[in-house]
């Protein structure tokens, strides 16, 4: 089995960002292997500030001590109107269910927020993730150049009531 398909084997913490975050999650914005190539436009001098962490539910995905207790992925939540506004894990990290894991947060934060959906622009090679983690397909985002060259599928997330 590798790595991009192995399980979580060490323990995952979340936590809300904080502002000292925000260079380690520009970079993993800006350093996405989902967004080489024709993609690069839509992730140039993209920027995860203190002001952008303050603003919104920002959490991070911290690796245990046998990954350096680094951050391997984030994710933001809009309360209004409800978007799941970015979610990346970093390209080594990815196959461990670090996303998953970052999505049930997320979930479990909007139900504690009293949403019962968030919606969420997908990037295009991010379409089949998002289907695997229970999002269901309401529409599409057409483009949006200068930096979105490309129509984007919309999701929604169902938040459940406990």
């Amino acid at each position: 089995m590798s790595s991009r398909t192995s399980a979580i084997s060490q323990p995952i913490t979340i936590r809300r960002a904080v502002a000292r975050d925000a260079k380690r999650l520009t970079r993993l914005v800006r350093g996405s292997g989902a967004y080489e190539g024709k993609y690069a436009a839509a992730v140039a001098g993209y920027r995860v500030g203190p002001d952008y962490i303050e603003a919104h539910r920002a959490y991070v995905a911290v690796g245990s001590d046998e990954d350096g207790g680094r951050v391997l992925g984030f994710y933001s939540l809009v309360l209004a109107p409800p978007e799941l506004d970015l979610l990346f894990v970093a390209d080594e990290a990815q196959g461990r269910g670090i996303g998953r894991l970052l999505v049930a947060h997320m979930q479990s934060e909007a139900r504690a927020a009293g949403l019962d959906r968030v919606k969420v622009v997908s990037h295009l090679p991010a379409e089949n993730f998002y289907h695997r983690v229970g999002a269901v397909r309401i529409g599409t985002a057409l483009a949006n150049p200068p930096a979105v060259l490309w129509d984007r599928p919309e999701f929604e997330f169902r938040i459940p009531s406990e």
